[in-house]
């Protein structure tokens, strides 16, 4: 039988030669592993690149001119016309209305889902296992509706005429709420857009959060009732902080989301959302396509992209954080 040849049999070696060997072929190893995973995401970069970095640019190309119905119909290129179209949206008194009342929705719709949603999860872990098996069906199912069908629903649920909440809400004594349109005050509208909103948001929280709460010791929670503390007590002092990371990224996602809306009103609205029910998204969608200002709808476009940048920027933030923890 042969020995098998290694580097320490080479009588042309010295020893720094053989101690340097290794070393540089661990160096080697590091550097193929860390193109490894560039490697593999890289089909699913260039698709990104082609379906969502293409649009993008074009879209900031045309913020830039002035796309009339004209060069739509003939193709020819639209005139130059630099930062007109973002003066006059900045300009425009309108626009911050529907700024201010995208916030606001985002804000209050955020806020009662993800306080709605930790309350859920904490229901889930208190009941027996075969409720929150159920409780975790129904939740994928709502999860899993589109949201279109979920918005013709409401619309339904909220029709004037042939409304089953209209119908159950007359039926109380001393109401007539007969023929009542939810839509004619913009509070009450808004209303029934959150609260559209909340229920299709709930299932992601509750169940995300109820995952969460898996990774809560059991110890801690009995040493603090040992020690006297009461249920809200230890959720703030335990419970909270360890599940602090994952509600600060269920929060975010949500900001992300809600921010971006535009199935809901424009559904609920039969396609012609009123001024009261503008947002960034349908305000972007009825300056382009309905009123032919092209351009004046991707500088809108534009601008909400980059208000969202913020948000994205903490949540990448964030999900780096907790990496470098783990």
């Amino acid at each position: 039988m042969h020995a098998v040849d290694s580097p320490t049999t080479d009588p042309m070696m010295t020893p720094s030669d053989v101690i340097a060997q290794p070393a540089a072929t661990r160096t080697r190893r590091r550097s193929a592993d860390g193109r490894t995973p560039w490697l593999l995401a890289l089909p699913t970069l260039l698709v990104l690149l082609g379906l969502l970095g293409y649009p993008l640019y074009r879209m900031v190309l045309l913020s830039f001119q002035n796309m009339r119905l004209r060069e739509l119909i003939t193709g020819r290129t639209p005139p130059w016309v630099g930062f007109d179209q973002y003066t006059k949206v900045l300009g425009d008194p309108v626009f911050w209305t529907v700024v201010r009342r995208t916030v606001v929705f985002t804000a209050v719709s955020v806020v009662i889902s993800v306080v709605l949603g930790l309350a859920v999860a904490l229901l889930m872990r208190r009941v027996h296992r075969r409720v929150r098996l159920f409780m975790i069906v129904a939740m994928m199912f709502v999860w899993a509706m589109p949201q279109l069908v979920a918005a013709q629903i409401f619309k339904w649920m909220t029709d004037a005429d042939f409304g089953v909440l209209n119908y159950l809400i007359d039926k109380l004594p001393g109401v007539e709420f007969q023929g009542h349109s939810w839509f004619l005050s913009p509070t009450q509208g808004w209303i029934v857009i959150t609260t559209l909103v909340v229920w299709a948001g709930i299932p992601f929280l509750a169940i995300t959060l109820n995952a969460g709460l898996t990774q809560v010791p059991k110890e801690l929670l009995e040493a603090a009732t040992v020690d006297g503390a009461n249920a809200w007590q230890a959720l703030r002092g335990i419970t909270l902080p360890i599940l602090r990371p994952l509600l600060i990224i269920v929060t975010t996602l949500s900001v992300i989301w809600n921010f971006g809306l535009f199935t809901q009103p424009w559904v609920l609205r039969d396609s012609k959302v009123e001024a009261e029910y503008q947002t960034l998204a349908t305000y972007a969608f009825t300056q382009a396509f309905g009123r032919s200002n092209y351009s004046l709808g991707s500088a809108i476009s534009v601008i909400t992209v980059l208000l969202m940048l913020g948000v994205m920027a903490f949540y990448i933030r964030q999900m780096f954080k907790i990496g470098e923890v783990d």
